[in-house]
């Protein structure tokens, strides 16, 4: 990068001449700038969502604790609509198919903080509610959509080592790239490494969610994830652990990790080396399915 570039060089004295724009010219700059700056409020707001739901509060009464990621769905981003018919056309032009669905509008605020500020006055606890797994968000003016959905999942979503091998390689392919995750960048990672006992910490981590019908770092028995290593016989240096509810595929579950800042720092971690991961279902609990994904860096 420290090289001399006469390409380079060329352009940056080709660009020293004075630059005459008309009225014209600057306007349709201005509005390129203005029509960007539109298109990336509903993916803040979507991320705001998300760092929201990663916070330990409470919503009224409720049990203060952290809630999943929501994978940001295009299928979702539905013009905001105004009336239960129009969105249900809609969403039948887009082919999503949710087996639940929360619908949110609010009117007035000019950006995506200060629409987060009125949703959470109003809406906090659908916008925490873990039977919640993707969502789309929208805008038209000052009038904001936000929709919540559980999708339908398949009845067999696959084996779960084939699975976790599946989110292995999407998390090394996401590690191969550069990314910003909220408002921290990382650069390059090195690829993980796929480890049995991880892939079993995982597994009985998600199957315990699944059978007692909870969402939680902290197991049922009080364990975290450093001490359901150790009993899977990982000798670790550093762990750390992404969960998620509610999603149908290692696409969405990923996608739902990589919206949301803190478990997105975990996947860009270059001081992991090695990870497992792994889903378990049962249809009569609240999000139907439970993804635990344990990064590691052995002793």
């Amino acid at each position: 990068m420290n090289a001399f570039n006469p390409t380079h060089a060329a352009a940056l004295t080709k660009s020293a001449q004075p630059l005459r724009l008309t009225t014209a010219a600057l306007l349709a700059v201005t509005m390129t700038v203005t029509v960007q700056v539109k298109a990336q409020e509903p993916a803040s707001l979507e991320n705001l969502i998300n760092e929201f739901r990663e916070t330990s509060q409470a919503c009224g009464n409720g049990e203060a604790s952290s809630v999943g990621p929501l994978a940001p769905n295009d299928a979702l981003a539905l013009p905001p609509a105004t009336s239960g018919q129009q969105l249900q056309e809609a969403l039948q032009s887009s082919g999503y198919r949710p087996a639940k669905l929360q619908a949110i509008s609010v009117s007035g605020p000019g950006n995506a903080q200060s629409a987060m500020q009125a949703l959470k006055q109003r809406y906090c606890e659908p916008l925490r509610s873990h039977e919640y797994a993707e969502i789309g968000v929208s805008r038209d003016g000052n009038t904001w959509q936000v929709l919540l959905a559980k999708p339908l999942l398949s009845p067999d979503l696959g084996d779960w080592q084939q699975v976790g091998r599946d989110i292995l390689k999407r998390v090394n392919d996401v590690r191969a790239k550069p990314r910003t995750c909220g408002k921290e960048s990382f650069g390059k990672a090195p690829a993980l490494s796929w480890n049995a006992e991880l892939g079993k910490t995982a597994l009985a981590h998600s199957k315990d969610m699944a059978d007692k019908d909870y969402f939680s770092h902290q197991g049922r028995d009080g364990s975290q994830v450093s001490d359901r290593a150790s009993r899977a016989g990982y000798s670790w240096q550093r762990i750390g652990e992404n969960i998620a509810a509610g999603q149908g595929s290692a696409e969405q579950v990923m996608a739902g990790w990589l919206a949301s800042p803190g478990h997105c720092k975990n996947i860009m971690n270059p001081d992991f080396t090695e990870m497992g991961a792994a889903y378990a279902t049962n249809p009569q609990s609240a999000a139907s399915s439970y993804w635990t994904q344990v990064f590691g860096t052995p002793r």
